[in-house]
């Protein structure tokens, strides 16, 4: 593979989200008390009680869903399925060179993120969740990592992509 502008831009964002991710986790994991079956473990408001952060170990994935499969099942879904997945994505977007900036950018964000709780449920057993927001009820999210955040965000820009190539498309038609 000839390693040219955009694929160094690919592979930058990639490390970079791990990096984010990772390094996030080692603070939370070695500075605040872990939510256990006995202990609720600490929560620290950053905003409040509408931002908090906390440390939890997440078994299964987004919002703990699939912790209670059995661990081949669960090796399946949360582990060699995502690979998988991630590897074709990584191959898509070195191969196909009409892939826009932004896009490029969307897709190298979730397989950083994708790569990062990956590793987390490879290396720990559980992916390392600490972040949780509430605003008053009117939005709630679940508790979640940067990693998830890089996913989220990289979805949303390719939403907002995919509108923004399709009126290009529907003008100049």
């Amino acid at each position: 593979m000839k390693f040219t502008k955009r694929t160094l831009y690919i592979i930058l964002v990639i490390v970079i989200t791990i990096a984010v991710d990772q390094i996030s986790k080692v603070i939370v994991r070695e500075s605040i008390e872990p939510r256990t079956e006995v202990s609720p473990g600490e929560r620290i408001p950053v905003i409040g009680d509408m931002f908090v952060m906390m440390n939890v170990e997440n078994t299964g994935a987004f919002l703990g869903m699939g912790s209670d499969l059995n661990p081949t099942l669960r090796l399946i879904v949360l582990l060699i399925l995502p690979i998988v997945v991630l590897g074709f994505v990584l191959r898509h977007i070195l191969k196909d060179k009409t892939i826009d900036p932004w896009s490029l950018f969307a897709f190298a964000s979730i397989i950083g993120g994708g790569i990062a709780n990956v590793y987390d449920r490879i290396v720990y057993g559980s992916v390392t969740d600490f972040f949780f927001i509430d605003l008053g009820g009117v939005f709630r999210t679940g508790i979640f990592n940067m990693a998830d955040v890089s996913v989220t965000a990289g979805m949303f820009i390719l939403l907002f992509a995919s509108f923004k190539n399709k009126k290009k498309v529907t003008i100049t038609e």
